[in-house]
């Protein structure tokens, strides 16, 4: 591969990692940063990688459907298991460690199936940049043990990208994904419902040819959030998107003018944090 010395660094930095845990287990959603984990475990354990993927009412049926084939084309042995997030008071509560009861709940269930398979290290796919975002979820993982071998290498999104790139991975360029509950506010209890108008509303904007979105549920009010480029789609099609949305039970629909930023739900708590 053609990389920049450092990123070549801190590839051989990610390998030795790799090869240092002997036998893992990788929780795969399908995304840029669990794709690129799993390609370069694959590469240096061979078959000593498992891939486990968690199917929920918060992620898309059709993002569990991609994770199988990606798992497939690698020739890796991939697991799809079922939780169910929405038993879960603490999550449905919606409070602002919301992150952290859903990644307690997953890796506790991940680790009973690591335990059947005699595997002692379970990795996810956080990297450098979620060091940057409230992320109440990495308390989850250290608490349980669990490995972030693109962090611990000093891996940035970007630099993920551009490696998943020169490695062929169809995931390089893949819009940015996080599970549907990240799109209602802190305090706002979880329902499928609400997971359901978000879903929908999202995939028929996605049919219009916006490939980053989030629609942000907040009660009666849609707040669409895309990138600055894509805002002549949603005005020239104004007419039809209102419809669609209020269809779906929104009784406003609003365009948010800052445009989609990752973590856009944390704002409040950050400023909080920043100013505290």
């Amino acid at each position: 591969m053609n990389l920049h010395p450092d990123l070549q660094d801190k590839l051989q930095v990610l390998d030795q990692l790799l090869i240092s845990m002997n036998r893992i287990m990788i929780s795969f959603s399908g995304g840029v940063d669990s794709t690129f984990l799993l390609a370069r475990a694959k590469h240096v354990l061979s078959d000593r990688v498992l891939a486990v993927t968690a199917a929920s009412e918060t992620f898309p049926q059709k993002e569990v459907d991609s994770a199988v084939q990606l798992a497939k084309s690698f020739s890796v042995r991939h697991i799809v298991t079922q939780i169910e997030e929405l038993r879960n008071a603490n999550f449905v509560n919606n409070d602002t460690d919301r992150c952290y009861h859903c990644k307690t709940g997953l890796f506790t269930h991940l680790l009973d199936i690591a335990k059947l398979e005699h595997i002692s290290t379970i990795c996810d796919g956080s990297n450098y940049d979620d060091l940057s975002d409230y992320r109440p979820g990495f308390k989850a993982l250290h608490n349980l043990s669990i490995r972030s071998p693109l962090l611990e290498a000093k891996l940035t999104k970007e630099e993920i990208r551009l490696i998943s790139k020169e490695m062929g991975l169809p995931t390089w360029n893949k819009p940015s994904f996080a599970c549907l509950s990240s799109r209602i506010p802190y305090g706002t209890k979880i329902t499928l419902e609400k997971i359901t108008q978000i879903e929908e509303a999202e995939e028929f904007l996605k049919s219009m040819g916006i490939l980053q979105i989030r629609v942000r549920h907040h009660d009666a009010i849609a707040r669409i959030e895309v990138y600055p480029k894509d805002f002549p789609i949603i005005l020239e099609n104004y007419h039809e998107i209102s419809d669609a949305l209020r269809g779906l039970g929104f009784h406003y629909v609003t365009l948010d003018l800052q445009g989609y930023q990752t973590g856009s739900m944390n704002r409040r708590i950050t400023a909080t944090n920043t100013n505290s």
